[in-house]
């Protein structure tokens, strides 16, 4: 994935499969769904930022399913990222990782040779071209935006949907590369990439759309395989998928590419032309919709905009820091201190995503995130959920999860578009069968 922000905290939930009856026509795409998690880690220590330094990017929160893999079945827990291509897991024990995936253990595993030809299949996610290791196996190195990498083995297996097992199923068995170093860290066993590559987890199923739902009060959602067609749903507006074919260097053509259009906070928009939210002639300057990001990132002239009438609106409501070496996770530099006696942003401004034919509204207290463990004296620190995508070195605008809370958001792949429509995301798990504890 290009932007995987999320691979220095993995998390694990406790979970379960169920499987709904088919909605669509084709025996070989029913509609299934997947409980998903969103959980951040303990508060980390500290009582204030430290004023000599800028804090690394750390992406903590991420959303994660659980599936069965191999024969006999293993239970894996799966970072859900709409921004990679290649599915992984964890396959080497050590002594800070206790959830791998065994594939010793498993009679239906199968690495995949050097000479394949899927061993040559051009992918992003791949800056070193997949090669041959000592036993004439396909070899492969993924490289990320937090500097991260890991590498293994390409293989395939049999991943159950349901009770449906898909065998053949092609992912990377990692042996190395990324360590664990936290507790959450070691619970999950590894990513299911969803773009819209060749080698994506949707793409090999052969699903022609999904859909998740975030909530944004129990921290808890859903991942929906397959057809969506719920009378309490109601209609979604649907943006395009940006569909460039030449290849530009810093275009990613796998990912769910649409068009930002314009800001508004409250109801005014940002004086900022709409040539400043269009790709260049290099590629740079798309906008994606990566559930594998937490927060939303803008480029640098867009971010200042954002940041200067945001800052301008909430002037009188909250204390802002004013400490330029204070940016969280390096790219969120509008930051403020919150008394303990606020209880909520409901006065605080909104701001909307305007894009080609559909809206994303972001406001209360989705607008700021408390940094664990940092205060200012009596004061809690909060941060503005919009940060610098300069500041971490990515030429691209990226739509992260936190703002798609109680968003249903639908990737339609067979008809190139992505459908949003505001919803209780709590509400339709319950009309689901999932209910509020699982």
């Amino acid at each position: 994935m290009n932007l995987p922000l999320l691979l220095l905290q993995l998390i694990t939930i406790f979970t379960f499969l169920i499987r709904l009856s088919p909605l669509c026509s084709s025996s070989s795409t029913k509609t299934l769904i997947l409980p998903l998690k969103l959980q951040a880690p303990p508060p980390q220590s500290g009582s204030a930022p430290n004023p000599s330094s800028k804090l690394s990017f750390r992406h903590n929160v991420t959303l994660t399913v659980s599936l069965t893999v191999g024969s006999p079945p293993q239970t894996v827990t799966m970072v859900l990222d709409t921004g990679s291509e290649l599915s992984w897991l964890h396959c080497k024990k050590s002594p800070n990782l206790n959830s791998v995936f065994d594939p010793l253990a498993s009679s239906s595993y199968s690495p995949v040779p050097c000479s394949s030809p899927i061993c040559r299949t051009r992918t992003r996610d791949f800056p070193i071209p997949a090669s041959c290791d000592p036993k004439k196996l396909c070899h492969a190195t993924l490289s990320y935006a937090d500097a991260s990498s890991i590498e293994g083995n390409l293989a395939s297996e049999t991943f159950y949907i349901g009770s449906s097992p898909r065998p053949g199923t092609i992912f990377g068995c990692m042996d190395s590369g990324f360590s664990s170093n936290t507790e959450e860290d070691s619970k999950t066993t590894g990513l299911i990439g969803m773009n819209r590559g060749s080698l994506s987890f949707v793409s090999q199923m052969g699903f022609p759309k999904f859909s998740y739902c975030i909530s944004g009060r129990d921290s808890s959602g859903f991942l929906l395989l397959g057809e969506a067609s719920f009378a309490w749903l109601g209609p979604l507006n649907y943006t395009p998928l940006v569909q460039i074919t030449d290849p530009l260097p810093y275009f990613d053509r796998v990912a769910y590419t649409v068009q930002l259009e314009g800001i508004r906070v409250s109801n005014k928009a940002l004086p900022l032309p709409k040539s400043a939210f269009v790709p260049d002639h290099t590629g740079a300057g798309q906008t994606m919709v990566d559930s594998g990001t937490q927060f939303t990132f803008l480029l640098g002239p867009v971010y200042t905009a954002l940041k200067n009438e945001f800052a301008q609106q909430t002037k009188g409501l909250a204390t802002i820091i004013n400490d330029p070496n204070f940016v969280f996770q390096g790219a969120m530099d509008l930051c403020y201190q919150i008394p303990p006696t606020r209880r909520s942003f409901s006065d605080f401004p909104g701001v909307t995503l305007v894009f080609q034919g559909a809206e994303m509204s972001v406001s209360g207290d989705t607008l700021l995130y408390r940094v664990p463990g940092m205060r200012k004296g009596s004061d809690s620190v909060f941060c503005f959920t919009f940060g610098n995508s300069d500041l971490l070195g990515v030429e691209a605008f990226v739509i992260g999860h936190h703002h798609q809370q109680n968003v249903w958001m639908e990737f339609d792949l067979a008809k190139s578009r992505v459908g949003l429509a505001e919803v209780r995301c709590d509400l339709a798990s319950q009309r689901l069968g999932l209910g509020p504890n699982r």
